[in-house]
This record gives structure tokens, C-alpha cells and sequence, in this order.
């Protein structure tokens, strides 16, 4: 069983909104180990006698919502999140673990917590950070992936929310997963349309490389229609790709004649590039395992195969992943990067 987000820091949070605000007393009496954080806290359950009620006499007034714009919208700006999970890891240094290709995950969440039932904006919501020491996706080297290319299902539409990084994407795909393990497949390449258009995978943005037909190396992407997930490291892998073909950062070993496109590409496209031997490499982009390696698709009753190279990427991803996670571990010098403490 993977290991991968099944610890914890203590949580930093943040209120907005409430009238009352429910504070812990100073004394308790007793605690236990928190089975997510494995530091001393409170009982899991809430003792009711434990808690004070605080009137809060000046609450925050809702801006206008002509004013509301991402990463402003509670009162809060994106530089004052960023201060807050700043000092969240100042505090938390000590999990920030000390093994090559370990790292701590940060997770921010933006809740709503009225205490009503119903449908419509918050008025009330609860902004907490998590933290979560973690090892590598792949501890025992990238091993690429087998996908179900699902008919059946979707995980998203036109004039949805796929686009959002909301909770709500991702329960559509718990049922369809299962149904693609028990084929014996590790995860689902979203297919909409008929045309069978490549969407994502799993909840990865996804990347095609085709060879063309006078030798230039083309990397896909599917383009932002509202469907997709506008994914940091799906942007990262672009603009890394777009720094090499401009000369402003060449990366060893990535293709000189490379071409990147943001545009459809269907199923179709994909299965003749393999037959042609044409496809040079798919893979999935994402936080967590940053590139995902895809060795096969199970396509309507038969298996359409993707070419790896050693060591499971390809000549496009190989060089891509080695300079993004050298930007991320700090090995590679990046205007990207956030210094936290020194």
C-alpha cells in the first residue's frame, strides 16, 4: 500500500466570515496522539464543555462581488496565503523530510462552513493549509502506466467545472477507477465526445508526442476549452518546452527540432500514430508525480501501445522532468522558486 498522503502536519487555518468563533480552553484534560499528525492534541471528539464561545463584535464585511477575483475573494490576497503557508513551514520545518526525492506536500483548501443546508455562495468559509511529508511517487523508479480509454464515462462537460480545481471533479472518477482496475488497468484517459477527443488522465493533465512526417518532434497538450484543468505543472512542462525552442533555456537531450501545440487530438489520431510508428511517447503531468509514464491504452476491446524509453520516459519527458525537479528540489537555480527560511 503506497504511503503517499497518509501523514500529516498540525493544520494551518484560517476564518472568514463567521459572527462566533469557537476557541479551545486553555486547559485540557487529557489528550491523545493524533493518528494523521502523531503529536499530542485534543480528543478527536468534541467535548462541548471544553469550548468557550467568543463574540466576534466587529466581523468582516463581504467585499462587493463585482470586486471578487481569484485568490482575493475572503478578504485575503494571493501574497498574504502566501505569507501564512510561509510560516506554516517555518514552523513545520522539522517534517520536511532529509531523503533524496522526498518532499513535503502543501495542500491549500477554501471551505465553506455556514451552518445552514442549502444551496448557494458561502457566507462563511474555513481557508486551511495541509501538510504532508511525503516519498516518492515512484520509490522504486518510474514504472510506466497502463490506461482504460473510458467510452463509458465522463469526467467532465462543456459549461462545467472541469476547469476548477474543486472537490466535486473528482468524485465522478472513484466508480470509473474501480471499473478500470478491475481490467486491469491503473488509471482512466477521459475521452469525451464522439470523436473520442483525449481529455486528461486520472486527474492529470495529459501530453502526446507525435513525430512528424518531416521529423519534427510535435508535444499535445489539449487546449483550455473549460474542460481541463489549467494544472501548475501542465503550464510548468509548457513553458519549460516553449524556453527550449526559443534558445532562452536549452535543455540537454530535449529534441532542437521541437514543436509544441496546444490543440484537440483524438483517439483516432493517437492509434494510427502507434500503428505508423509515429507516436513517440504519452505521458500524465501532475503535483504529485510530476510525469506519468504510459506504456498502453485499452481502446475498444484491444490495447494500443505507447513506446517508453529507458528507465520508462521518453526523449521528451526524461529532460523535462529532470529540469523541473531540479527547479522544485533546488538543485536548479529558478526564477520559480519561493525562499521560505534560509
Amino acid at each position: 500500500m503506497s504511503l503517499f498522503l497518509r501523514r500529516f502536519t498540525p493544520v494551518a487555518q484560517l476564518r472568514w466570515g463567521a459572527a462566533h468563533t469557537l476557541a479551545p480552553r486553555r486547559l485540557m484534560s487529557k489528550g491523545t496522539l493524533d493518528p494523521m499528525t502523531g503529536e499530542l492534541t485534543a480528543l478527536p471528539d468534541i467535548n462541548i464543555s471544553a469550548l468557550e464561545v467568543i463574540r466576534n463584535t466587529k466581523p468582516a464585511t463581504p467585499p462587493p462581488s463585482s470586486t471578487l477575483v481569484f485568490g482575493h475573494t475572503f478578504n485575503f490576497d494571493g501574497d498574504a496565503l502566501l505569507e501564512l503557508i510561509k510560516e506554516l513551514i517555518r514552523i513545520d520545518k522539522h517534517w520536511i523530510p532529509k531523503e533524496p526525492g522526498h518532499s513535503l506536500y502543501i495542500r491549500p483548501t477554501l471551505i465553506g462552513t455556514q451552518k445552514a443546508i442549502g444551496v448557494g455562495p458561502p457566507t462563511e468559509a474555513l481557508l486551511f493549509v495541509i501538510c504532508s511529508p511525503v516519498g516518492p511517487y515512484y520509490p522504486k523508479g518510474f514504472k510506466p502506466v497502463a490506461l482504460y480509454g473510458t467510452t463509458e464515462y465522463i469526467r467532465a462537460a462543456p459549461g462545467g467545472t472541469g476547469a476548477f480545481k474543486l472537490g466535486v471533479n473528482y468524485a465522478p472518477g472513484v466508480m470509473p477507477q474501480k471499473e478500470a482496475a478491475a481490467k486491469g488497468y491503473v488509471q482512466n484517459l477521459w475521452l469525451h465526445g464522439p470523436e473520442h477527443y483525449l481529455t486528461e488522465v486520472g486527474t492529470m493533465n495529459m501530453f502526446v508526442v507525435f513525430r512528424k512526417e518531416d521529423g519534427a518532434i510535435e508535444l499535445v497538450t489539449p487546449p483550455l476549452d473549460g474542460m481541463i484543468l489549467p494544472g501548475v505543472t501542465r503550464d510548468s512542462v509548457l513553458a519549460l518546452a516553449r524556453d527550449h525552442i526559443s534558445g532562452k533555456n536549452p535543455l540537454p537531450k530535449l529534441p532542437d527540432n521541437l514543436i509544441v501545440s496546444e490543440r484537440p487530438v483524438t483517439m483516432k489520431e493517437v492509434k494510427e500514430a502507434s500503428e505508423s510508428g509515429n507516436l513517440v511517447e504519452l505521458f500524465g503531468a501532475g503535483t504529485a508525480a510530476v510525469i506519468s509514464p504510459v506504456d498502453r491504452i485499452g481502446y475498444l476491446g484491444e490495447d494500443v501501445h505507447i513506446p517508453t524509453g529507458e528507465g520508462g520516459m521518453g526523449p521528451v519527458s526524461r529532460p523535462i522532468w529532470t529540469e523541473l525537479v531540479g527547479r522544485q528540489t533546488g538543485t536548479i537555480s529558478s526564477e520559480w522558486s519561493v525562499e521560505v527560511t534560509k
